[in-house]
């Protein structure tokens, strides 16, 4: 058997890097969701929740004390990038993402956007290459409960043809959203979800 150790690379300056971002992250401001201003770039976000909706309640008391409990992580990549093809020239993927966010969360029966807030860095060029390391340990670190317990926040319109697949975990306990009506497959149930909230929310 060959030596596996010859074929394994550590980098310890990466992950100071990626740690340096993060305490960036962490440092940077808290502003209103969606922003009042627009601006270019990729990078990475949270989105951190202060409402009065009662299943959310303990992660809203943590962050009227101190802003440091996101309920989402999320990234918007540079354009291309998934082709490696990135567009190089600066366009609003971040900015775009962010008011994506806020119509979905706008359009939910029972969220208020007036109760969110978010913060994010911005990457460009060379660093917009740590975008998918950044989201990943921020997740590892906050555990958010809107992508480690609850999936389907960030679930698009699926499209025509592909309307036989369940409603997310998400969609269930915040519906609104006009294309999941159209959604045909058999839903999760409504208590198992709000169990599983919070008995997460107790840890």
């Amino acid at each position: 058997m060959p030596n596996l150790e010859q074929h394994t690379y550590h980098s310890p300056t990466f992950e100071g890097i990626v740690n340096d971002a993060i305490n960036f992250f962490t440092l940077s401001p808290v502003i209103d969701l969606p922003p009042t201003f627009s601006f270019n770039g990729s990078g990475v976000y949270g989105l951190y929740y202060i409402g009065d909706y009662e299943l959310y309640e303990p992660i809203s008391k943590k962050n009227q004390q101190s802003m440091n409990y996101p309920i989402y992580i999320g990234k918007a990549v540079p354009e291309g990038w998934r082709t490696a093809r990135a567009v190089l020239a600066k366009s609003p993927v971040l900015y775009r993402r962010l008011n994506e966010h806020s119509r979905n969360i706008e359009q939910s029966e029972n969220l208020n956007l007036n109760d969110f807030r978010c913060r994010f860095i911005i990457l460009y060029g060379i660093e917009s290459d740590l975008v998918v390391p950044i989201e990943a340990e921020l997740i590892r670190k906050y555990t958010p409960l809107w992508n480690s317990f609850i999936d389907g926040f960030g679930n698009h319109d699926p499209g025509s043809g592909r309307y036989n697949q369940s409603m997310s975990e998400w969609d269930t306990i915040h519906p609104g959203r006009g294309w999941v009506v159209k959604l045909t497959g058999k839903p999760p149930k409504t208590d198992e979800i709000k169990n599983k909230i919070k008995s997460f929310l107790e840890l």
